[in-house]
């Protein structure tokens, strides 16, 4: 597992709930909003790797390699729907998971689905705590920035921008790691 495609796709994946989590970290507890947030990491890795492990079984691996088109598209297409409105529930723990998975599910699947289609259960098992080590120290990192106005201004102006580049970056790397790239100039 390639840990800094690995950290790229995480960061790409959640910058825009990056701006969820300063309102979230505001109004909730950070352990409830940790935890919301870790549940809705896991949830959607282990999705997207059991969805890969099923396309693996009856694909080539440079056939999955095609799969990284869905980070490029992702990068040239806009999505308004990362403005969903958030829902109201008891739970603090359960209002960040739930605003998670809507905000997020679709990207998050999308991206994750190439990166984790060929690794194995054991390097699965490392992704999550990876991932999950990376969702820690976000929260604590925004808790402690979210109050700094220049922060705010500088996502809202570029977090865009940056987070289309790492879908193309994320989506070139898929086409190359599955060898595709090598199996369509043996082709041609």
């Amino acid at each position: 597992m390639n840990y800094w495609i690995l950290a790229l796709t995480f960061l790409s994946v959640n910058l825009d709930f990056f701006f969820m989590l300063i309102f979230l970290l505001k109004k909730y507890k950070l352990s409830h909003v940790m935890i919301g947030y870790l549940l809705g990491n896991i949830i959607l890795l282990t999705a997207s790797f059991v969805i890969g492990k099923t396309l693996a079984a009856f694909l080539p691996e440079w056939i999955l390699g095609t799969l990284g088109i869905l980070p490029i598209y992702l990068a040239f297409h806009d999505n308004d729907d990362d403005n969903s409105q958030h829902t109201n529930h008891n739970s603090e723990t359960w209002s960040t998971l739930v605003t998670y998975l809507s905000v997020c599910a679709g990207c998050n699947l999308s991206i994750f689905l190439p990166v984790l289609v060929g690794e194995t259960i054991s390097n699965f098992f490392i992704t999550l705590l990876f991932i999950g080590g990376l969702t820690v120290m976000v929260v604590l990192l925004i808790k402690l920035i979210a109050n700094i106005p220049a922060v705010s201004t500088i996502m809202e102006a570029h977090g865009e921008k940056l987070m289309k580049v790492c879908y193309v970056l994320i989506g070139l790397y898929v086409f190359w790691d599955s060898g595709l790239i090598s199996h369509l100039i043996a082709l041609f």
